[in-house]
């Protein structure tokens, strides 16, 4: 047995398929077929299920398999520790980070860690928030960006900081015709929401909750960016954060931007990473970065002339 034909065995329980998985290890298909049967072999277990279009792993494959993504993770660490001893800044931090908040904070803090350390190479991954834990766990993932709370004590969790919400509404609403709005005001609105598994419709679905308010039947949309488009064109209204309303995202003549007053609705913003991870160190000064985000850019539109401003952001 070798790490090679434990490599194997993970990409073969990842993708269910022995061609995908020989693509994804650089590998000939007949090259990674062989070694699994060897490895087999070795054990004196049958590790996989062969069918003519998927493979399915047994019982003992799949456990054997998560074994397996230990061992890796274990050794992917020791390289770790044996790269951060030879430089604290350099090598490879892969980190995962939600769609809500990825493309509207990134442009902001990727020039900020280019220039605090330069030979880092950051290896990006967005996807919803189970998946970064997923990954997290089984260490495909070095650290990620996430939403609170978070419950699992493997994890250490940096608090970063703290963003507002802001409600959307199309010109011509009736909301538009108010400077500000107290969470109160939401009772009896239907909002725009993102499809299950964003952690962003769990924060909205919330604020209904605290507010009154409730879901907008018969649509869910599937990113941000979706959201915006209905409300510009008139379709309903929604909860934004306040950095996807911050250039470099372009204001939208037809999108009306209200501040809340009073319990403003926002989400809490963490670094997280396993505590048993070699870079934990390290993590932690890159979590640094991110904290130094200027304090403008979290802050809510200004209320217009007569509302009065709104006041400080409460947690959801």
């Amino acid at each position: 047995m070798n790490l090679r034909d434990l490599r194997y065995l993970v990409a073969l329980a990842e993708h269910k398929h022995f061609g995908r998985a020989a693509s994804a290890s650089f590998v000939s298909q007949p090259t990674l077929s062989t070694q699994i049967k060897k490895l087999e072999e070795e054990l004196g277990v049958a590790l996989v299920e062969r069918a003519p279009r998927k493979v399915l792993l047994t019982e003992v494959g799949r456990e054997i398999a998560q074994r397996a993504r230990d061992v890796l993770n274990e050794v992917e660490q020791i390289r770790a520790i044996a790269r951060r001893t030879r430089d604290p800044e350099s090598g490879t931090v892969r980190l995962g980070i939600f769609p809500t908040l990825g493309p509207y904070l990134l442009p902001h803090v990727i020039p900020a860690i280019r220039a605090r350390f330069p030979r880092l190479e950051l290896l990006l991954t967005e996807e919803k928030t189970e998946v970064v834990l997923k990954q997290l766990r089984e260490g495909r993932l070095d650290a990620g960006i996430l939403a609170l709370p978070i419950h699992d004590e493997q994890l250490q969790q940096e608090f970063l900081f703290e963003e507002s919400f802001v409600l959307a509404v199309p010109e011509g609403h009736p909301l538009a015709a108010h400077a500000s709005l107290k969470l109160a005001d939401l009772a009896e609105q239907n909002l725009l929401l993102l499809e299950d598994g964003h952690c962003l419709r769990d924060q909205a679905l919330e604020v209904c909750q605290l507010s009154g308010a409730g879901e907008r039947g018969g649509f869910r949309a599937t990113s941000l960016e979706t959201l915006r488009q209905m409300v510009a064109a008139g379709v309903g209204i929604t909860l934004l954060p306040a950095l996807a309303v911050k250039p470099p995202v372009a204001p939208s003549a037809d999108i009306h931007l209200l501040p809340f007053r009073g319990h403003a609705p926002s989400r809490r913003i963490a670094m997280v990473w396993r505590k048993s991870s070699a870079i934990a160190p390290f993590l932690k000064h890159l979590a640094g970065v991110f904290k130094e985000l200027p304090h403008a850019l979290l802050e809510v539109p200004a209320p217009r002339a007569g509302g009065g401003d709104p006041a400080p952001a409460a947690r959801v």
